[in-house]
C-alpha cells in the first residue's frame, strides 16, 4: 500500500502551548563544527535541518526560535559550510546542516562535507529526526533527492517541510504537492506527513514546534 503523505494538522491548544513554551526558552549558538571530533556532547535530543542553498533554512530556524539573526541568513548560496549547533532550552539541540547545491566550492571541499554529513547522520545517536526543507515554489529537485537518499542509507527518519508557501499561487499548489508526494514515495526514511510553512507570515511554525516537542 502506498503511503499518502498527508499535510500535518494544526496542533490542538495544549500541544501548541507545549511547543510555544519549549521555544520560548533561550536559544543560543553553541559552535560550528567542521569534523566529527568537534561535535558537542551527545547529552540531549537533537533535530537537524537540511536544505539546498537559499531554501529559507536560516529564516525558518529564526522563526521557530523567535530569535532574529540566530541562524545567519546569507544571500551567498552555500556559504554555511559548517554544522551549526544551537541550544533550545536545557534539553534540545537544533542543528543547521550545510546548505547543498549551487555552492561555488571546489570539489575537494564538497567531498569533505559530504563525508562529514554521512558520518554525522549515521553516527549521532541522539538525532531524533531530520527536517528536509523543500522550496514550495519549485518542489523537489534532484539535489534534494540526493540528501533524501543519504538519509535513507543512514536510516534517519526525515520529514518534509515546505518553505515559502506564501509565495505559491493557489492554482499551482496541488500540482506541487503531488510532485513532492511522488518523490517522497521513493524514500523509505520519509515520514508520512508534510508541513507547510512561511517564515515570513509565521504559517506552520506552531505545527513544526509541536512536532519537535513531541519527539522523545
Amino acid at each position: 500500500m502506498q503511503i499518502q503523505f498527508t499535510l500535518a494538522e494544526t496542533p490542538d491548544d495544549f500541544t501548541a502551548e507545549k511547543g510555544r513554551k519549549m521555544f520560548a526558552s533561550e536559544s543560543e549558538f553553541v559552535k560550528g563544527v567542521v569534523a566529527m571530533s568537534g561535535l558537542p556532547p551527545a547529552d540531549r535530543m537533537e533535530v537537524c535541518f537540511a536544505g539546498r542553498s537559499n531554501v529559507g533554512k536560516s529564516s525558518l530556524i529564526n522563526a521557530l526560535t523567535g530569535t532574529k539573526g540566530l541562524a545567519r541568513a546569507s544571500n551567498t548560496p552555500g556559504r554555511t559550510q559548517e554544522i551549526n549547533y544551537f541550544t533550545q532550552g536545557p534539553d534540545h539541540y537544533l542543528v543547521d546542516l550545510p546548505g547543498y547545491g549551487y555552492a561555488n566550492a571546489p570539489l575537494p571541499v564538497v567531498e569533505k562535507w559530504q563525508r562529514l554529513l554521512k558520518q554525522y547522520l549515521s553516527g549521532r545517536q541522539t538525532l531524533r529526526r531530520a527536517f528536509v526543507l523543500i522550496d514550495g515554489r519549485h518542489g523537489v529537485k534532484p539535489v534534494d533527492e540526493e540528501i533524501m537518499s543519504l538519509l535513507d542509507s543512514s536510516a534517519v527518519t526525515f520529514q518534509c517541510v515546505l518553505t515559502k508557501m506564501d509565495k505559491v499561487k493557489d492554482k499551482d499548489r496541488d500540482a506541487m504537492l503531488n510532485q513532492v508526494r511522488s518523490k517522497l514515495a521513493n524514500h523509505p526514511a520519509a515520514y508520512p506527513e508534510m508541513v507547510m510553512t512561511s517564515s515570513e507570515k509565521g504559517d506552520g511554525i506552531a505545527t513544526l514546534r509541536s512536532i519537535i516537542v513531541g519527539l522523545v
